[in-house]
């Protein structure tokens, strides 16, 4: 179940870093609206046309030579080795534009971040002066996806991500019952059962996760909550100190 859930939540993962691109188009308030409503739309659509159409022409209870790239053995079956290789090398393609676009939106929301000193402005809430990006943020971002690359396995950094993601969903999910049911009193059943209903399904499957994802999931989030527990306490400490007049 593991394997599965990672897949279908990085079918999906990544429409939610067009909202940090809110500085860079015009007229954000409606365009990064259609943009994610969009995304998700057309992702939706077109993989679950894709899941069928495999279904359909893979043997049913034959397993994938390797499951991680199980879409372009389905090619192979269908057209051959030319549809093969094509696939395999639209993929290749794909999952470097992915990577530059995921770069890009982390990148974006670490200066954020630092400029609001979230986390060191020094180093993250800088702009480089020529090209007016984060350029500290894209190399450090970089490096990490480096050394990932070379220290995890393709199935332990997905269920990485999705340890973070499933709490980011659940987190949105209970935003949305807050900011409606509770906060605007909105009873209805159209208003508190869909984030209710998302919020458990999202922690079911964060639940199912391979133990090896929960610990270092675990241990990562532990540093953030002590990180930003130290960061508000120096916050309210700046914030009592009495101002020293003349």
């Amino acid at each position: 179940m593991a394997r599965g859930t990672s897949i279908a939540v990085l079918t999906y993962v990544g429409f939610d870093g067009i909202s940090t691109l809110s500085e860079e188009v015009e007229n954000p308030r409606r365009n990064i609206l259609l943009a994610t409503v969009f995304t998700c739309l057309f992702t939706g659509l077109f993989s679950g046309l894709q899941i069928y159409a495999g279904q359909l022409v893979w043997p049913y209870g034959k397993p994938f030579p390797d499951i991680d790239t199980a879409y372009v053995y389905v090619a192979g079956k269908a057209g051959g080795q030319v549809l093969l290789q094509l696939v395999n090398f639209t993929l290749l393609v794909a999952g470097v534009g992915s990577g530059l676009g995921a770069q890009l939106a982390a990148s974006r929301l670490l200066y954020g971040m630092g400029r609001d000193n979230a986390i060191p402005k020094k180093f993250f809430g800088v702009l480089d002066e020529r090209t007016r990006t984060p350029r500290n943020n894209v190399l450090f971002t970089g490096a990490l996806a480096l050394v990932g690359a070379y220290l995890l396995s393709y199935q332990l950094g997905a269920e990485m991500m999705n340890f973070g993601a499933f709490i980011a969903f659940i987190g949105v999910n209970l935003a949305a019952l807050v900011h409606y049911s509770v906060r605007g009193h909105d009873h209805r059943l159209v208003s508190w059962l869909p984030p209710v209903a998302g919020s458990m399904i999202c922690f079911f499957i964060w639940l199912h996760l391979r133990w090896p994802a929960m610990v270092l999931g675990t241990v990562w989030l532990t540093a953030g909550v002590l990180y930003g527990a130290r960061k508000k306490t120096e916050f309210r400490t700046d914030y009592d100190d009495p101002v020293q007049l003349p």
